[in-house]
């Protein structure tokens, strides 16, 4: 009689297990599929962009992504251009609001630029987030706005966390891109997944082993209810199958994606990728670390790309071409 009941308690605890396992996951699939959206408006975006750069014009624009979802930027047009323009990818939870200060540097450099608003985040369209999985076919998209609308001597890109994360992955069918700079990226999205939940429980890198199971539904979850595979989202994949220059950069106090991210795909990439490690700076705090040195860096790495290679392999041909 006593091991019948011993038996029924642990059956009702391993029960209760699993129900809290499916739930929890079914939780965190959701979380990943609908961030926070962050809809500030953008229209003192002119305004802003033209306070420090005289400006020919600034117009919002959109397009349709393959799935139908309408995607919404801004772009701008200095009065001085050097020929080449800039996207501009923002992090999670917010919009091409965030990325404002980086798009004043290029345009008083002559870039024109793009800032949009990622799918299911600010004022585009798309029903999910997907970090890269089908944000980078969006990118592809909107390059072919670039060249159908204009005349571009290079495309570079710039992206911050999750924005540099989907442009390293538009790598993967992608090679205009003259050279991105991407910071704070993540290497994987199971990896950025286990520092977040490591970050919320404090469990740090217990949440790799510890959350696992959680994750594991999660994905699962989040490929029977919409559709794609966030294992997919894998930044290190793509790279390692690039010959786009990037110059990744990464704050060596960040604790929001931890520098070793940028480290792996770093080791991941071929000759064509340098890493500056960034003493003292946070998350995506290069900049405002180091002002001096991160624009001399960016802008000297956009310039030393200026000219295409052709016959190379290498990701540099013009557009119109």
């Amino acid at each position: 009689m006593m091991l019948f009941r011993l038996m029924q308690t642990i059956a009702s605890v391993l029960l209760g297990l699993a129900i809290l396992i499916v739930a929890g996951g079914v939780l965190l699939g959701e979380i990943a599929a609908h961030p926070m959206r962050l809809r500030t408006s953008h229209a003192k975006l002119p305004e802003l962009l033209a306070s420090e750069n005289p400006l020919a014009r600034v117009e919002d624009v959109e397009l349709t992504a393959s799935d139908g979802a309408l995607l919404r930027g801004t772009f701008a047009v200095p009065e001085r251009q050097s020929g080449s323009a800039v996207i501009l990818l923002h992090g999670i939870s917010d919009n091409r609001m965030g990325v404002s200060g980086f798009a004043r540097l290029f345009l008083a450099n002559g870039y024109r630029v793009l800032l949009v608003d990622s799918r299911a985040q600010g004022t585009s369209g798309g029903a999910f987030a997907t970090y890269g999985v089908l944000e980078r076919d969006d990118v592809h998209r909107w390059l072919d706005w670039l060249e159908k609308d204009q005349t571009e001597n290079c495309v570079f890109g710039f992206g911050e966390s999750m924005g540099a994360a989907i442009l390293l992955q538009s790598l993967e069918n992608e090679s205009r891109f003259c050279a991105i700079v991407a910071e704070s990226a993540f290497s994987t999205f199971r990896e950025a997944t286990y520092e977040r939940i490591g970050r919320f429980t404090r469990t740090g890198r217990w949440a790799q082993y510890l959350a696992r199971p959680f994750t594991e539904i999660a994905y699962r979850y989040f490929k029977w209810r919409y559709g794609p595979d966030l294992e997919a989202a894998n930044p290190i994949d793509t790279v390692s199958r690039s010959r786009t220059p990037i110059l990744l950069i990464h704050g060596q106090a960040d604790r929001n994606v931890l520098p070793f991210n940028s480290e792996e795909i770093l080791a991941a990439s071929h000759g064509n990728t340098e890493l500056w490690r960034v003493t003292g700076a946070g998350h995506c705090g290069a900049w405002s670390t180091e002002p001096e040195e991160f624009q001399k860096r960016v802008l000297e790495w956009f310039d030393a790309h200026q000219a295409p290679i052709h016959g190379c392999g290498t990701a540099t041909s013009r557009l119109g071409s």
